[in-house]
């Protein structure tokens, strides 16, 4: 089953219901990566790993050590939309990957982006 994103005004279409980003943390320099699942109730987190702690980036409670990452379920409810800032004082763009398909975004200063699933047609 496929599913859409919105991307501030750009629709996506995924190629599943599932999806991921990725960025190193501006001020720590820490990578963090979540998967998320897009379905009618909103944008339901699955799963975060982080490859360390500090500032703003320490690993929820249940997390469990994976190589260099550490990993866990946040126990959230699902979230109308995530709105990413697009600073440009991260060393690296927001990574978003649809499976094997990746895409950068953010990656100059500049509006908030907002993700958000597709309206139903």
């Amino acid at each position: 089953m496929s599913s859409c994103l919105m991307i501030g005004a750009v629709a996506l279409a995924l190629s599943g219901d599932r999806f991921t980003l990725e960025w190193t943390h501006s001020v720590e320099k820490i990578e963090w990566r979540e998967e998320w699942i897009v379905n009618r109730r909103g944008l339901r987190l699955l799963k975060a790993w982080v490859k360390g702690s500090g500032a703003g980036m320490e690993p929820g409670p249940n997390a469990v050590r994976d190589g260099d990452w550490w990993v866990w379920r946040p126990n959230l409810p699902p979230q109308p939309e995530l709105v990413l800032a697009a600073s440009g004082a991260t060393p690296s763009a927001w990574l978003l990957c649809d499976g094997d398909d990746c895409r950068e975004i953010g990656a100059e200063p500049g509006e908030a982006i907002t993700l958000r699933p597709c309206p139903e047609s």
